[in-house]
């Protein structure tokens, strides 16, 4: 079981503030720094100083860190067109040296499009696109040196593309895809996905989806054992009951509702809760961490509980 440090940008953070967490990460012996693709706070907190964009800050972290990989839960398809995507991928992957995965999806918080001008289709246009997307940047990624790529997509047609630049990572960087979609998600997995991920779903549902997706690899002759596994689960632990709620308070959620929903109490109950997704299969954690000022929880995680799995 692998673990990982995902946060919430848009929740209210700097970008020194997304590096003090990174190099924490890194530091501990995370496996890696992945955070959210919005431009729009969600509930109750002020989101001060704003937005900051996802792969402006995965630059920034390409230089400024050194081991730790570098990713999104998830990319907007709806943000960005796939040419130009697949170039900024492809630039911060090299900027890295070979740290960068791309996790992209439909796009689903219909806000943050009405507040910054961005299109927002119906969801079966948006799941056609992510689709077209998904084809055009694995294309350009794939096309040898020296060829030219062409999609005649309905959305996205490309016509004469050098497919430049190349990303490090050959024969390409690893592409996440997740959610609990019954039919569309488990076939775009099986097709385009390195990695399938769950966010914020129970053991049940883990289990279930993950089953619809293996399925859909068998139907298309991919074996399932390609694929790596993972969820992601809102992090609270603490030494004790008392430092559990404390943290629990610092985020604004009850220590009873984060114990049935997310990875919380003491590193024992933490350590039993991972224990359970892996028997769902599940091969990487992905930790949420809401409290970005709150450097002693990702160590005290990485010295009592990743030591210990």
């Amino acid at each position: 079981m692998e673990l990982r440090i995902f946060t919430e940008p848009q929740q209210g953070a700097s970008y020194d503030q997304l590096l003090a967490v990174a190099r924490c990460a890194e530091d501990a012996g995370y496996g890696a720094f992945f955070r959210s693709d919005h431009y729009l706070k969600m509930g109750d907190v002020s989101g001060d100083p704003g937005p900051t964009d996802a792969w402006t800050t995965l630059a920034g972290l390409a230089r400024d860190t050194s081991r730790i990989r570098l990713g999104t839960l998830m990319t907007a398809a709806t943000f960005r067109l796939p040419g130009p995507l697949a170039i900024t991928v492809a630039q911060v992957d090299q900027m890295s040296g070979g740290r960068v995965e791309l996790g992209i999806g439909t796009g689903w918080y219909a806000d943050e499009h009405t507040a910054y001008g961005i299109p927002f289709p119906a969801l079966g246009e948006r799941f056609d696109r992510l689709e077209e997307q998904l084809a055009v940047i694995t294309g350009l990624w794939d096309t040898p040196a020296g060829e030219r790529f062409r999609y005649d997509g309905r959305y996205y047609p490309i016509v004469d593309s050098p497919a430049l630049p190349k990303p490090v990572q050959q024969p390409r960087p690893p592409i996440l895809l997740g959610g609990m979609g019954p039919k569309r998600t488990p076939r775009l997995a099986a097709r385009y996905a390195d990695e399938f991920n769950l966010p914020f779903a129970s053991v049940p549902d883990t289990v279930a989806q993950f089953d619809r997706v293996r399925a859909a690899c068998t139907e298309i002759g991919r074996d399932p054992a390609q694929m790596i596994w993972s969820n992601a689960l809102v992090l609270c632990c603490g030494r004790d009951d008392a430092e559990v709620a404390r943290r629990a308070a610092a985020i604004g959620r009850e220590p009873d509702e984060l114990r049935a929903n997310g990875v919380a109490g003491t590193p024992a109950e933490v350590i039993d809760t991972i224990g359970r997704y892996a028997e769902a299969g599940s091969q990487r954690i992905y930790f949420q961490v809401l409290d970005l000022s709150d450097l002693a929880h990702l160590e005290l995680v990485a010295s009592e509980v990743m030591a210990k799995l």
